[in-house]
């Protein structure tokens, strides 16, 4: 009679759950097993998420940003916090509204969207378009379906620390114009376009401009509590730009532009001797880093121009003495080698070695050159390495620290601790050219009232043996095929520098024609002909 009783209940409960929850179901099998009906947690999802979540988690977070609630779309993302802040400032800081996302199909995780919306703010507002993407994850502890979050999300130029605002311009427009009075806009000239917003922030209050509204990222301030200039977006209203004078040369900056296009990870930097006037500045960089003013990295051979200074300045030897160059070269137990099919040349003169770019010929100099004499002329003659330069823009004034140990060595071939961008070489071959140091300047120094850098400069006897070492190096030595066919009063010096953890060289070359000089590095560019040459050529050849 139990049995049938049970029988029965049994059927009649499994009739009514049936068409219920699942829950249900797993509660009955539960007490079959004798478990007291208590349900057990889903085993968590693993793996990457399939088609149905990536659209699932995609399009509530697109929703709910769409919608301005930035609590729900963060926490469909990886980083909630993070990304509420950002979601809650595209509202408020950015006053953008009436958004609306439209999801395109998805590859694989990734899900590409259009946003579409309206910027308003102070009864001005214009629409505002763009395309962006998204990726979905498993989130390593929730097991969830998650939006990869990232500043890109919002917008693909946002990256970490940025973030969305608008209002008045941080500075008033500047129409910034060459020497000639030609207007430069980085629609012509795009390599410069965050020297210009340098230019902007700094300047526009004084170029007589007013500000106008617009949407801009606002960057996050730097390790040191400097402010990167803003990138506008969208103009709102326009201001009145002020008119900017600029010591650059619009056929010359073209002529940079061009050169640098053809290899990757390049800047060059190109000055006036005569001055110090900064001609042109360009860059070819996926990080969009103006390595040309800024970069910090070893300058190789080109570095022995001053290191010829420096033998010649301190009476070691002179352009036509002695200065031997040996297969190899020991300086603390550390061998320095040449490049690979040099010959060596016991009876070689320092004009020999410099023109065929021997390391060591110099390298055995280092036990007769003080710790601090490379250093002493770095800053006394080229004033290089005091951080004083005041060239319009923020620069690096280049890095020549007293050596010690095997580093003695590495100086005298451009290695080591030695740090130059090439602007700073541009303005090394100003000054072994003309023998007077002069500070290059981008913006003129009479515009604010800069004073500049000084320093003593060369002794014109020097000058006369690092013009002819150079011209050599040009018509007959290592620059000789990138320099071919550049008529005139031309010099150059070629480089090549190794840098911890890289597998090809850096590519370094400096070089002159006339009353222009250039100089130009590559990274991962090999040797000086191979990249920064043909760059530092071209330069010289288009700048008449």
């Amino acid at each position: 009679m139990r049995n049938g009783v049970k029988a029965a209940v049994i059927g009649g409960v499994c009739v009514t759950l049936l068409g219920g929850a699942g829950y249900g179901v797993y509660n009955i099998a539960s007490a079959l097993n004798g478990d007291g009906g208590t349900a057990g947690p889903a085993p968590a999802r693993t793996g990457p998420p399939d088609g149905a979540e990536v659209r699932q988690a995609s399009r509530a977070f697109l929703a709910a940003w769409e919608k301005g609630d930035a609590a729900t779309a963060a926490a469909y993302t990886n980083y909630p916090q993070a990304a509420r802040e950002l979601l809650a400032a595209y509202g408020t800081d950015a006053h953008i509204g009436k958004v609306r996302i439209t999801p395109g199909e998805a590859t694989g995780a990734t899900v590409p969207f259009t946003v579409r919306a309206t910027v308003s703010y102070e009864g001005a507002a214009k629409p505002l378009s763009y395309r962006g993407s998204l990726t979905v994850v498993r989130g390593e502890t929730s097991h969830r379906a998650l939006v990869d979050w990232r500043p890109s999300v919002v917008h693909p130029r946002l990256r970490t620390g940025d973030t969305l605002a608008t209002g008045a311009l941080a500075a008033p427009e500047i129409e910034p114009v060459d020497r000639d009075g030609k207007v430069l806009t980085r629609r012509r000239y795009p390599s410069l376009g965050p020297l210009l917003d340098e230019l902007r922030r700094r300047y526009g209050a004084k170029a007589g401009g007013r500000p106008g509204v617009g949407l801009v990222i606002r960057h996050q301030a730097a390790a040191d509590g400097g402010q990167t200039a803003d990138t506008p977006l969208l103009t709102l209203a326009e201001g009145r730009p002020g008119r900017l004078p600029t010591t650059l040369s619009a056929s010359v900056q073209a002529a940079a532009e061009t050169a640098v296009l053809k290899y990757p990870e390049s800047s060059v930097a190109v000055v006036k001797p005569s001055t110090g006037e900064i001609l042109a500045v360009a860059n070819n960089r996926r990080d969009g880093f103006d390595a040309a003013l800024l970069g910090t990295r070893a300058p190789g051979s080109t570095m022995k121009i001053i290191s010829a200074a420096t033998l010649i300045d301190n009476g070691l030897t002179t352009a036509g003495g002695p200065a031997p160059c040996p297969p190899s070269a020991v300086w603390q137990s550390q061998t320095f080698h040449n490049l690979q099919g040099l010959a060596p040349d016991e009876h070689a003169t320092l004009a020999d070695s410099f023109a065929r770019s021997c390391n060591t010929a110099f390298v055995d100099f280092a036990d007769e050159v003080k710790p601090d004499s490379l250093t002493r002329e770095a800053e006394d003659r080229f004033g290089l390495g005091r951080d004083d330069w005041r060239i319009g823009v923020p620069s690096f004034d280049g890095r020549v620290p007293a050596a010690g140990g095997p580093d003695t060595a590495a100086a005298l071939i451009g290695q080591g601790q030695v740090q130059l961008s090439p602007l700073n070489m541009a303005s090394v071959t100003a000054t072994a050219t003309t023998g007077a140091f002069r500070q290059p300047v981008i913006v003129p120094l009479r515009l604010d009232g800069r004073e500049p850098a000084r320093a003593r400069g060369l002794a014109p006897g020097t000058v006369a043996q690092l013009r002819a070492m150079m011209n050599r190096t040009a018509r007959s030595g290592t620059a000789a095929t990138v320099m071919a066919g550049l008529g005139g009063d031309v010099g150059a010096k070629t480089g090549s520098a190794e840098a911890d953890g890289e597998a090809r060289s850096d590519s370094w070359f400096t070089g002159y024609r006339g009353d222009v000089a250039a100089a130009a590095m590559v990274q991962d560019g090999g040797h000086g002909v191979d990249a920064a040459g043909p760059i530092v050529a071209s330069v010289l050849r288009n700048a008449g």
